[in-house]
């Protein structure tokens, strides 16, 4: 595949030819290896969650039951389970997991054929209906099982414990669903989809779509949690956050943008910079005149500079029996005013690009109706495709254009990062950083100019004009947001001492799409035999506060982003996250562990 150059007016004719290969974001697609995320939807999650099972098993040597447990407890992170084995051993692992490992389980008809004690409602009953669990502690059926409905019902059915006292030793999930299943088959279904769901609910690296409606479906990425993902459904968002995409933002600063703009929030700065609050019935006054004594409509004289009830007798210098220092409210009412029009700067560029970025969705349609025209004119050239690459291209420069104003916003503010620079320091990281917006700015509007012309007007020779100004302004826009992500990793936020802010890296092909998680023959048996049963199959979504945020995305669903990786075509453009260190420390363990690791802890 050709690699996209910026072409000089001098280079047209030499490189007319090797332009002609040039594939829509599209067609390329089709060309790229497997992507890092997945979706994950009602008939491949029994599908993931068994992959993940049998690697633990096949390392561990231990049942099904147990490597749930073991992965539950460490939130289905095969990498943290495997590095607390290595660092503690597998006995503290288990215990710690509460999990109890014993060669044989004794059954209580093995040892005694006479009636048995339970000690937790008294009765002897037959030895078979008593069960006994790993950890060795034998009661009646009936209390193992009104146990288990109980911790069901109280969403515990993950991890139901033992109920010995001081018994952490978590109860073996076969036994469970079968006492169970026989009283109430309806909590035994809800105890299988609980098991079914921990591999979304407790796993930091599988979240479920923010779509409204919800789709249905969860996503699995296997790299960076810094990253945008797509789903099936179209619906594009933040993996870390859940929120939409809105990278160069970092979740912190979209989060608190979001807020900002849906909440009043501004129009209180108006308030606070503009009237007080009478000190009797609390409604607001502006001030009108130039006296320091006011009065509400509700007749109570107060001071204006400190907000204080005072009597109505004054001079133009003092207010009787009323001092209040010499405090001058002017700075505090000024500061409140230039915080409310630095906002509304912000805010104006970030809707302005957010509008035209909804206008030019239209675009698609047109431009693929001029394509026909043209095409029918049996000109020389017919891959027309650079058009639809560029106007992908005009739709993510224009996306991060718009994001790029509430990270200013808050980059060059006081609220996030008032100590970690200088004033000085600051105002020099901005300038810089307006720089590139500007630049970007101006290039993304000459190719959404160019994008609208007439081009199914056009001779052959203004065509093949215009699409070398096309390929020429995509592939710059394109190196302008590299290098504004590139700006804003490395000079920006990598710098902070005191907060740490990450962002999803920049690539020229998009958000990425996942793909849907195969289904693969040694699964799908497993799956027809567990399927859950009921009216409702459907998997249901635990319902969070970014569902009652989440808003669909305006933008079209381009092309997806394609990560880093030796089979990744050479011309696309992609930065590199800063470092950052693990809590469990920076090396990462294989699950083919060596000899000696094996040796060390005994295996």
């Amino acid at each position: 595949m050709e690699e996209f150059d910026y072409l000089s007016s001098g280079e047209e004719e030499e490189d007319c030819e090797s332009l002609d290969g040039i594939e829509s974001d599209d067609q390329r697609w089709t060309s790229t290896s497997l992507s890092s995320t997945q979706v994950i939807t009602e008939e491949s999650l029994l599908a993931a969650q068994v992959e993940d099972l049998h690697r633990v098993m096949d390392l561990l040597t231990v049942r099904e039951q147990h490597a749930r447990t073991l992965l539950i407890y460490h939130r289905w992170d095969i990498d943290r389970l495997i590095a607390a084995f290595v660092e503690k051993g597998r006995e503290w692992l288990f215990s710690e997991a509460g999990v109890t490992m014993v060669e044989s389980r004794n059954s209580a008809s093995s040892w005694s054929s006479s009636p048995i004690m339970c000690e937790i409602c008294i009765e002897e009953v037959p030895p078979n209906s008593v069960t006994t669990m790993d950890c060795g502690h034998c009661f009646c059926n009936d209390c193992w099982t009104e146990h288990f409905i109980v911790k069901i019902n109280d969403g515990q059915s993950k991890r139901v414990r033992c109920m010995a006292h001081k018994c952490n030793a978590i109860c073996d999930e076969d036994i469970v669903r079968k006492l169970v299943s026989e009283k109430n088959p309806s909590i035994a279904d809800r105890f299988k989809r609980f098991l079914l769901e921990s591999y979304i609910e407790d796993n930091k690296k599988v979240k479920w779509c923010p779509s409204v409606p919800h789709c249905g479906n969860a996503i699995r990425v296997d790299g960076d949690a810094y990253c945008e993902v797509e789903c099936t459904c179209g619906k594009q968002f933040c993996f870390s956050c859940s929120l939409e995409a809105h990278s160069p933002c970092s979740c912190p600063m979209w989060d608190l943008w979001v807020k900002k703009c849906q909440d009043e929030s501004e129009s209180v700065n108006w308030m606070t910079a503009n009237t007080k609050p009478c000190p009797k019935c609390n409604k607001p006054v502006e001030k009108n005149g130039g006296c320091n004594l006011v009065s509400c409509i509700c007749g109570q004289p107060f001071c204006w500079l400190c907000g204080g009830a005072t009597g109505r007798d004054h001079t133009w210098s003092s207010i009787a029996g009323h001092s209040c220092g010499r405090y001058n409210a002017a700075d505090k009412a000024k500061r409140a005013e230039t915080d409310l029009y630095r906002y509304m700067h912000y805010y104006n560029r970030f809707k302005g690009h957010m509008d035209s970025l909804t206008l030019e969705t239209k675009l698609k349609a047109s431009i693929q109706e001029k394509v026909s025209i043209v095409e029918s004119k049996n000109f020389g050239n017919k891959d027309y495709s650079w058009v639809i690459n560029g106007l992908y291209r005009l739709f993510r420069s224009r996306r991060v254009l718009s994001y790029s104003y509430p990270f200013a916003f808050y980059m060059f503010g006081e609220d996030l990062f008032g100590d970690d620079m200088t004033e000085k320091i600051r105002e020099m990281k901005k300038n810089l950083f307006e720089d590139q917006q500007q630049q970007l700015e101006s290039h993304v509007e000459k190719l959404s100019s160019l994008l609208e012309e007439k081009f199914d007007e056009f001779t052959e020779e203004k065509i093949r004009d215009l699409r070398m100004h096309v390929i020429n302004f995509s592939v710059s826009v394109d190196g302008l947001c590299l290098k504004m992500y590139e700006c804003i990793e490395n000079d920006l936020l990598g710098p902070l001492q005191h907060a740490i802010h990450n962002i999803a890296p920049y690539n020229s092909k998009g958000i990425e799409k996942a793909s849907e998680l195969p289904i693969f023959q040694d699964t799908s048996a497993n799956l027809k035999s567990t399927k859950i049963t009921g009216a409702n199959n459907a998997l249901p979504r635990a319902s969070t506060t970014n569902e009652k945020r989440a808003t669909d995305s305006s933008q079209p669903s381009s092309s997806g982003l394609l990560r880093e990786s030796s089979s990744m075509d050479e011309n696309i453009c992609s930065t590199r996250k800063r470092s950052r260190k693990d809590g469990r420390g920076d090396t990462l363990i294989d699950l083919n562990l060596p000899t000696w690791v094996v040796d060390k802890n005994g295996f």
